[in-house]
């Protein structure tokens, strides 16, 4: 580990030379690869604390607005999957101290869209998170059985209906989510249809408690 990190530092002048640092968002100069600009960074706007209730709390790294939103569709849509460094760093940067033993699981995509996109965006941001924490990534400890439609222009009870059922806990690993600590990873949490989703299937196979971390949360005073 302590190798390659010497040797991306060493490859970086020439990486940086070879292809200019640029903001995600404006195409702006910036410093180093994986940073905003001043102006851009100035357009992310931070919740001023966690919520939940029970045993769910969730910390969103950023308030769902036009800055955030472009870096999710960037991300998500765009193919910018390098994007999950800095994504990944603003929602470590939200997460409470996890104490004891947590197993990170990222919301699953389906496997049609999985295929058409190439990659689970929520899994590339909970890879980040478990290395970083120490902490053990399950990507396939849910199971997202049932392909739904877009979610988008439904209201909440719609995606609530759309999903009912939707999303299970993988039989493989219902030993090991029994009794555990579960920090849950989503990209952006709107309804929150998704997540309840998955926390139901969760609770369902035993886990003791579950943590949502998403990089954008929609909030009323966002809208």
């Amino acid at each position: 580990m302590q190798t390659r990190k010497l040797l991306r530092q060493s490859l970086a002048p020439v990486v940086d030379l070879l292809y200019p640092p640029r903001c995600p968002i404006c195409g702006e100069a910036v410093g180093e690869h994986g940073g905003l600009c001043q102006s851009c960074w100035s357009g992310l706007v931070f919740p001023v604390s966690g919520e939940g209730e029970g045993n769910t709390q969730i910390s969103a790294a950023t308030v769902y607005n036009d800055t955030s939103r472009q870096l999710v569709l960037a991300f998500k849509h765009g193919g910018r999957f390098a994007l999950a460094g800095l994504l990944s760093r603003l929602m470590l940067a939200r997460l409470p101290v996890l104490e004891g033993k947590w197993l990170v699981v990222p919301v699953p995509l389906h496997r049609r869209r999985l295929w058409t996109r190439g990659y689970n965006q929520s899994a590339l941001l909970a890879q980040e998170i478990a290395r970083a924490r120490g902490k053990t990534l399950v990507v396939d400890a849910l199971h997202r059985h049932r392909a739904t439609p877009s979610l988008g222009g439904l209201g909440k009870a719609a995606r609530a209906r759309v999903l009912d059922g939707a999303i299970r806990a993988n039989p493989r690993h219902l030993e090991r989510l029994r009794g555990a600590n579960i920090l849950l990873v989503d990209d952006v949490m709107t309804s929150g249809a998704t997540t309840t989703s998955c926390c139901n299937a969760l609770r369902q196979a035993g886990a003791a408690q579950v943590h949502i971390a998403c990089f954008a949360q929609v909030m009323d005073e966002a809208i």
